[in-house]
């Protein structure tokens, strides 16, 4: 696979039945459809990460999911991008956010981990926070429940039925950060 320009784009959840369909595995979800839009299956097994490798719009691409659960994603990721030389400037982590309202997607870069433990995983393994992040929305918790159990909780039926559109629309918003640049990518997702 030899392109001028690598990209990895990984999804951040927790591995096992027992965590599959939780607010915590939202970018699982949104790798899975990334996945299924470029006709490709995570079957690859490295550094404790399922991944795939393919070509877009002339570009290397990774599609990877770190399996060493949500907080110590950053080791498999920098060992993955280390060995297929993907510049950090080039990862797109796609994950879920409790600061942002219930489907609201948000495309940062260079930016501080928030509380999230996968995030701050992922600055500690490359010692920096110079990647690009499409954080998706699973709002905050109402009343007295706390933030560790509503992420590990499943979505509620109203929010399952809005889930595929936010997947497909954060799916689009990390494939536009590699087909037009991450400035395009934030001009049109960011503004609502």
């Amino acid at each position: 696979m030899t392109c001028k320009t690598v990209f990895m784009m990984a999804g951040l959840g927790n591995p096992g039945e027992k965590y599959t369909g939780t607010r915590h595995n939202i970018g699982f979800l949104v790798l899975d459809k990334l996945a299924a839009m470029f006709s490709l299956s995570l079957e690859k097994s490295r550094f404790d990460a399922l991944y795939t490798r393919d070509r877009i719009d002339g570009s290397a691409l990774i599609l990877a999911k770190p399996l060493s659960y949500m907080n110590r994603s950053g080791f498999p990721l920098q060992r993955l991008s280390s060995y297929y030389k993907v510049p950090l400037e080039n990862i797109i982590v796609i994950h879920d956010d409790l600061d942002l309202e219930f489907g609201k997607i948000k495309i940062v870069k260079k930016r501080g981990h928030g509380g999230h433990n996968g995030i701050r995983s992922i600055v500690e393994a490359f010692g920096s926070n110079d990647f690009i992040r499409v954080r998706v929305g699973v709002g905050r918790p109402l009343g007295a429940t706390d933030a560790a159990g509503y992420v590990l909780g499943r979505f509620s039926k109203s929010e399952a039925g809005h889930l595929d559109e936010i997947i497909t629309t954060s799916a689009r918003a990390a494939e536009m950060v590699v087909k037009q640049g991450v400035s395009s990518a934030m001009n049109c997702y960011n503004q609502n």
